[in-house]
């Protein structure tokens, strides 16, 4: 435990306190030595990794076949480098998920399940020097005063690992909420543990605003961090007036670290532990998904590993001067850009999910809560909670449909028909026949539920 404790201080010091080279070309120049080491350690303990790249140096790493979650997945064996089969694996994780004991390990090494937002869950290995190398780095980036003093954190997630467990220490209190868990028992732990730093997703940190603004959460962190699900601006926005504070953000997933925000609030790429190239979608906008090289991982490398996310990069620099890449929002899945008819071909048009966000919200600041659900090119279904102090609901809805038309209607597509529904609290809960909370499914503001045609190019 010791050694576990001293080499976490070593990587919050190292990221805390490393000097980075001014200039942009001295930060890639650094991550390619990096990048370059790690592929001969690949190349040499993972047999998947071998095959896959015999036809390349380890210079043209860059030319490398880019792998995406399902090819991980099917090739998890060879992969990893441990020698632990996808079997084994899911075995332990289910197993973990199910009792809500997460301690098993296979072996030394840490075995988590993803969520499985994209339809698909997937299984990730951590060793236990990975862990601590995650833990020290996370707390360099996110905590708000220094390691010495004392903090208490409230984490909500919806399975607990050893990987989180490695922050706790005497002067780090770490207390694990469980998502499943009723969220009057949630309000009555931190009203008792009165956390100072509050780790959550939006949907859950959206419950706690409410229930702070009603007097039942009676406690004033001074720090609060979104994971796990897109933060909405609508979203956002309850949360920080509640709270009285900037909502800042971890963007981490079951492929690693990636960004996390600065002292301004901005979101920046963790380019000290992860490279991410670019495929762009719209580059004059700025959108694109990203393609990322984790030189930091050797259990369960990532290496030019596609994700199914849609970023969108700054166009100014932060004024933190930071010589990270700034991100000025993740918008969501690539899996939940609308699509609508062409005007002039009837061909399907991309519409990225802020586009979508901005017109209902825009439309009236009596939008408390909603849910865009995109069925077919032409029908969408959109859940909304109002202000009834507010607009009539009618009212509202007229606003809506015509920034939804006017949205269409400027890309030159086909205005859909638009559906209104009620927005329920639990719209992504799911119960057993006693009542009881299942599963919470990551909260999606935008969402689209067809598919693209084989034959369709999704970016034309």
């Amino acid at each position: 435990m010791l050694i576990d404790k001293g080499a976490i201080v070593y990587h919050y010091l190292r990221t805390k306190f490393r000097q980075w080279p001014a200039s942009r070309q001295g930060v890639v120049q650094w991550q390619e030595e990096r990048v370059r080491s790690h592929v001969r350690f690949v190349r040499k303990h993972s047999a998947f990794y071998r095959e896959l790249w015999k036809d390349y140096t380890d210079a043209q790493w860059r030319q490398f076949p880019i792998i995406d979650k399902e090819l991980m997945m099917e090739h998890f064996d060879p992969l990893n480098t441990v020698g632990i089969t996808k079997e084994e694996a899911f075995a332990v994780a289910y197993q973990a998920e199910n009792s809500r004991d997460f301690a098993p390990t296979i072996g030394s090494i840490t075995v988590g399940l993803s969520s499985g937002t994209s339809g698909n869950r997937g299984i990730f290995l951590v060793s236990p020097q990975e862990r601590r190398a995650w833990a020290g780095t996370v707390l360099a980036k996110m905590l708000p005063n220094s390691l010495l003093q004392k903090e208490s954190i409230a984490f909500f997630l919806r399975a607990n690992s050893n990987l989180y467990g490695s922050v706790g220490s005497n002067r780090l209190q770490f207390h694990y909420y469980d998502l499943l868990s009723p969220v009057q028992e949630h309000i009555e732990r931190l009203n008792g543990q009165r956390p100072g730093l509050i780790v959550a997703p939006p949907s859950m940190l959206r419950i706690l605003a409410q229930a702070r603004q009603q007097g039942h959460l009676q406690i004033h962190p001074h720090k609060i961090i979104s994971v796990a699900e897109v933060l909405d601006p609508l979203d956002r926005k309850e949360i920080e007036t509640q709270f009285e504070q900037r909502v800042h953000q971890v963007y981490q997933c079951t492929e690693g670290f990636l960004a996390c925000t600065c002292s301004h609030g901005t979101l920046h790429l963790n380019e000290d532990i992860v490279i991410i190239e670019k495929d762009y979608l719209d580059q004059k906008l700025g959108r694109f998904v990203p393609i990322i090289t984790d030189f930091s991982r050797r259990t369960q490398p990532i290496v030019r590993y596609r994700l199914n996310d849609v970023l969108t990069e700054r166009a100014e620099p932060c004024p933190c001067g930071s010589p990270f890449l700034a991100i000025e929002s993740i918008e969501g899945r690539c899996d939940d850009i609308f699509y609508g008819y062409s005007l002039h071909d009837n061909r399907l048009k991309p519409i990225f999910p802020d586009f979508i966000s901005r017109a209902i919200i825009h439309a009236s600041e009596q939008v408390l809560e909603y849910l865009a659900i995109q069925h077919t090119p032409d029908r969408v279904e959109i859940f909304l909670r109002i202000d009834e102090a507010g607009s009539r609901s009618a009212q509202i809805e007229e606003h809506i449909t015509h920034a939804m038309n006017d949205l269409f209607l400027k890309i030159n597509c086909k205005p859909p028909a638009i559906e209104f529904n009620v927005y329920e609290q639990d719209i992504y809960a799911r119960y057993d026949k006693q009542g009881e909370l299942t599963e919470l499914k990551k909260l999606r503001r935008v969402e689209r539920r067809f598919q693209l045609g084989e034959d369709t190019d999704p970016f034309v």
